[in-house]
C-alpha cells in the first residue's frame, strides 16, 4: 500500500494570518508538521501544499517538499486531491492519502500510525481519529468538534455537546467517558477522494460548518479509531504561546 501524507497550509485566516510561518521555538509552524510527518516514517512521500508563495518558498528553504494549489479551494481536502492528480498525471500513484492538518506541530507518530491502521481493511473509505474529554470546557466550547460512534464507525459530528445526557449529570458523563473530540486528520483510498470533493455542501454542514458531515449525508463511511495522544491545534496566537511554552518544558 502507497501512502501520501499531504499537509494543507493556507497564509490566509480570520484568526490568525500568517499561521503557517508563525515561529514555534524559532522554527516556522508548518515545519513542525512536516518534519513529525517525515520522521515518523510511514509515508512514502510527504507534501506541503499551499496556495501561498511564502509558505512554498520556506518549505524549499528548508529542504522540504511543497506544491503550489489553486487560490479557490474552499478546504484541504480538495487541496489534497489537487496534489495526487498532479502526481498521479506524472506517474505517482497512491492507494491512501493523509489530509495532516497544517496547525498540529505535536502530532505523534502513534496518530498516524493508527489512522493508516484503519485501511489493514478494504472497506475502510475514510478514516479520522477521536479522543476522550475529561474536562467540561471542551464539552461546551464550540471550536472543539464532538463526535459520537459506534462500532469503530462515525455516527455525527457536532459543535454542541453530543450525546445529550438526559439522566445523569455533566460531570458523571465525563467520569464514563461519554464524550469525544474529533482530531482533525483524515485519511481517504485515493478514488474515494476523488468522489468526495465533487460533492456540493450539504445542509448539515452549512449549518454545523463541518466538511466530514457532507460525506456522511451522501452514504461514505468514515472508520474512527480512539487515540491516547492529546492533539493541540494552533488556531490563535494564544494558541501558539501555548504550544510553544509545551516545546520548551520538552527539550
Amino acid at each position: 500500500m502507497k501512502t501520501i501524507a499531504i499537509i494543507p497550509a493556507r497564509y490566509a485566516s480570520s484568526r490568525f494570518p500568517g499561521k503557517p510561518l508563525a515561529l514555534l521555538n524559532g522554527k516556522p509552524m508548518v515545519m513542525w508538521v512536516y518534519d513529525a510527518v517525515c520522521s515518523s516514517n510511514l509515508f512514502d512521500k510527504v507534501v506541503v501544499a499551499t496556495d501561498d508563495k511564502r509558505i512554498f518558498e520556506t518549505v524549499q528553504e528548508m529542504k522540504g517538499i511543497a506544491m503550489m494549489t489553486s487560490e479557490n479551494h474552499s478546504c484541504g481536502t480538495q487541496r489534497c486531491e489537487e496534489v495526487v492528480q498532479k502526481l498521479y498525471s506524472i506517474g505517482e500513484e497512491y492507494d491512501v492519502v493523509v489530509n495532516v492538518q497544517g496547525d498540529e506541530p505535536l502530532i505523534a507518530k502513534e496518530q498516524l500510525a493508527l489512522i493508516l491502521s484503519c485501511f489493514d481493511s478494504p472497506k475502510v473509505e475514510i478514516a479520522t481519529l477521536s479522543k476522550k474529554i475529561d474536562n467540561q470546557e471542551d464539552v461546551l466550547d464550540p471550536n472543539v468538534v464532538k463526535v459520537v460512534s459506534a462500532n469503530d464507525r462515525a455516527l455525527y459530528f457536532s459543535r454542541s455537546p453530543i450525546p445529550f445526557t438526559r439522566d445523569i449529570s455533566l460531570s458523571q458523563a465525563l467520569s464514563q467517558g461519554v464524550f469525544s473530540k474529533h482530531i482533525g486528520i483524515y485519511a481517504y483510498r485515493f478514488d474515494v477522494l476523488k468522489k468526495i470533493v465533487q460533492l456540493e455542501k450539504s445542509n448539515l454542514e452549512r449549518l454545523e460548518s463541518l466538511e466530514q458531515l457532507r460525506w456522511l449525508e451522501n452514504g461514505f463511511e468514515i472508520r474512527i479509531k480512539d487515540t491516547c495522544f492529546e492533539s493541540i491545534g494552533v488556531d490563535t496566537p494564544e494558541d501558539l504561546k501555548r504550544v510553544n511554552d509545551l516545546i520548551k518544558k520538552r527539550k
